[in-house]
């Protein structure tokens, strides 16, 4: 075996290890970056369109979907060449993650349309309830 061919081989085994770190750095970064439980549940607002817009807040996947599709990007990359170990358990966890995100962004679209909405129907009722 030549030289050229331990430090190619030396070097895919750090390049395998550094995006098995970056897959796994990447999901832990988006699990961090979703909503609390407490974000989602508990509230100081008066009103309840107080209410929806906290939780519009809280609803927020932005970061964490960046996240995620760096997870992606790697885990695609590093499985084609085959320098990942555990892929079932990690391809699982990105599963999961990718699950919960999308079940957020639903809620998120909900609660958008409810905060938009809500104040349209609390005018209606208000003039109806002058008019009588």
């Amino acid at each position: 075996m030549s030289q050229a061919t331990l430090d190619d081989d030396e070097l895919f085994g750090e390049a395998a290890t550094e995006i098995q770190d970056d897959v796994e750095s990447s999901v832990t970064a988006a699990w961090e970056e979703l909503p609390a439980v407490e974000a989602l549940w508990e509230t100081n607002a008066t009103n309840t369109l107080g209410v929806l817009n906290g939780l519009n807040s809280a609803l927020e996947t932005t970061a964490a979907t960046e996240h995620l599709r760096d997870a992606k990007k790697w885990f695609v990359i590093g499985q084609r060449a085959d320098a990942i170990g555990e892929t079932d358990e990690l391809a699982a966890e990105i599963e999961t993650l990718e699950t919960t995100i999308e079940a957020l962004d639903s809620a998120h679209e909900e609660v958008e349309s409810l905060t938009r909405s809500l104040p349209e129907l609390k005018q209606t009722l208000e003039t109806e309830h002058e008019t009588e």
